[in-house]
C-alpha cells in the first residue's frame, strides 16, 4: 500500500517503501497511409482560472512510480494469435514497481478479420519509427521495446528478462499532485542531450471479447493501453525543466493513468528513453 503525506499548499506526495513462440512479422515499407516522420504536437496549457475549477484530490489508492529502471512498450494486436502470451507476460511485468508499462496496439493486422479496438496508425508509426532508428525495415508483433533502445519478442520471458536486467533511466522525474494540478520536475544531468518531454495517457485495464479473426472466441484482459500521446516541451539537460498541468484535463476518455517520458531523438526518429515517472488513479 502507498504511504501518503501532505506538504505545503496542500500538496500530496505518494511514496512506495516461457517458452519461445512464433511472432508475426510485417514489412514496414508496405504500410500505406502513414506519415514518414513522427508528428510532434505540443499541448496547450489551460488558464489558471480554468485549472482552479478542476480540482482533483488523489485517491489513497493512487499509485506514483518514480525512479523506475525501465519503460516497457509492448506493440501488440487483438488480431494476432501470437500476442495473448505476450499480453499475459506484460500484465505480470506491470505489477513490478521498478517498471513502467505501456501497450501500443497496432493496426496492421486488422485486415485478417478483426479490427483492434485500441489500434491506431499512430501506434504503428511509432513502432516503425523504432525500426528505422535501429536500421531495420521490419516490424512484428508481439514486440517489447525496453527504454527505446532495443526490441525483443514480447512472449519470450528469457529475452525480456535479459533486456530488462541491465536497464536504467539516468534522469530523475518528480511528480507532485496539488490542487487539481500535476507538477512535473525533470532534473538536470551533466552531459545529457536535448530530449522531448512526452506525456502518455493510458487505461490501466480493458477487457475485450474478440469475435472474429485469429483470436475469435477469446476474452482477453489488456493492460496499460495507450489512449493518447502529446508533447509537453523540451528537456533542458543543463538546468532541468518544469511543467504544470490540470490533471482533470489529462485523464479523460477512459484514461486513469499517465506517464511522463524523457526521450531523445535519432534524426527525427524515437531514440533512447532517459527518464520517466507515472501516476495512476
Amino acid at each position: 500500500m502507498p504511504a501518503t503525506s501532505k506538504g505545503s499548499a496542500g500538496a500530496f506526495r505518494l511514496r512506495w517503501s516461457g517458452p519461445a513462440s512464433k511472432t508475426r512479422v510485417f514489412d514496414s515499407q508496405f504500410i500505406r497511409g502513414l506519415p514518414r516522420t513522427l508528428a510532434m504536437q505540443s499541448i496547450s496549457i489551460l488558464s489558471a482560472a480554468v485549472a482552479a475549477a478542476l480540482v482533483v484530490v488523489p485517491s489513497f489508492g493512487a499509485e506514483l512510480r518514480e525512479q523506475p529502471k525501465a519503460v516497457l512498450e509492448l506493440f501488440t494486436s487483438q488480431g494476432c494469435n501470437s500476442c495473448p502470451q505476450a499480453d499475459a507476460l506484460f500484465e505480470t511485468l506491470s505489477q513490478r514497481k521498478d517498471l513502467i508499462t505501456l501497450a501500443y496496439h497496432v493496426d496492421y493486422w486488422d485486415y485478417i478479420g478483426w479490427k483492434d479496438t485500441f489500434g491506431s496508425p499512430e501506434n504503428t508509426e511509432r513502432q516503425r519509427g523504432y525500426a528505422k532508428s535501429w536500421g531495420s525495415s521490419r516490424i512484428f508483433t508481439p514486440q517489447l521495446v525496453v527504454n527505446g533502445r532495443a526490441g525483443v519478442v514480447g512472449s519470450r520471458s528469457g529475452e525480456v528478462d535479459g533486456a530488462i536486467g541491465g536497464a536504467r533511466l539516468p534522469v530523475p522525474v518528480d511528480l507532485t499532485i496539488a490542487d487539481g494540478m500535476i507538477e512535473i520536475n525533470v532534473a538536470s544531468l551533466a552531459g545529457g542531450h536535448d530530449a522531448t518531454v512526452w506525456l502518455v495517457t493510458y487505461a490501466d485495464r480493458q477487457q475485450v471479447s474478440i469475435e472474429r479473426g485469429e483470436n475469435a472466441g477469446k476474452v482477453i484482459d489488456y493492460i496499460s493501453v495507450v489512449t493518447g500521446k502529446q508533447v509537453l516541451g523540451m528537456w533542458d539537460p543543463k538546468d532541468g525543466s518544469t511543467f504544470k498541468l490540470p490533471l482533470a484535463e489529462l485523464l479523460t476518455k477512459g484514461s486513469d493513468g499517465l506517464v511522463v517520458m524523457i526521450q531523445e531523438e535519432n534524426k527525427g526518429l524515437p531514440g533512447p528513453i532517459v527518464g520517466a515517472a507515472s501516476y495512476q488513479l
